[in-house]
């Protein structure tokens, strides 16, 4: 099951709604499964070097499926796999990119980058769990 461009509004509407209260302005990118853009907002006076840095966060998640935080274990200069931050252009490994549930099925992914680390991944979690919270058909 693949995210639609409906689906992709919402769940840039129910982030935009989160950054809002948070009095953030970010960057959210919505890929599809294949890694794919669906969806990209900048809001006003949102970083621009956040751009890329909210698609590699969207991009690194769907890469393995998991949140570019839980990626990030791997990246540390600790991990046998520290060299994987040069791969696939470039890995983001903290957090801020997530998979979109829908039936407790993956069919997205968002990034957000703009505020701080805890509040992109505030912003991020608010619109992964749209779609469950609203049963999108």
């Amino acid at each position: 099951m693949e995210i639609n461009l409906n689906e992709s509004r919402q769940v840039v509407q129910q982030a935009r709604a989160k950054a809002i209260q948070l009095n953030v302005n970010v960057n959210i990118a919505i890929l599809d499964t294949a890694g794919h853009m669906k969806s990209f907002e900048r809001m006003d006076d949102a970083f621009l070097g956040s751009m890329d840095i909210a698609i590699k966060k969207a991009k690194t998640a769907s890469l393995f499926r998991t949140s570019s935080e839980n990626v990030g274990e791997y990246l540390k200069p600790e991990a046998g796999t520290y060299g994987m931050t040069a791969t696939n252009d470039g890995l983001v490994g903290f957090a801020g990119g997530l998979p979109i549930l829908k039936n407790n099925e993956i069919i997205g992914y968002i990034g957000v980058s703009g505020g701080a680390v805890s509040e992109d991944l505030q912003i991020a979690t608010a619109g992964a769990e749209i779609l469950n919270q609203t049963q999108i058909q």
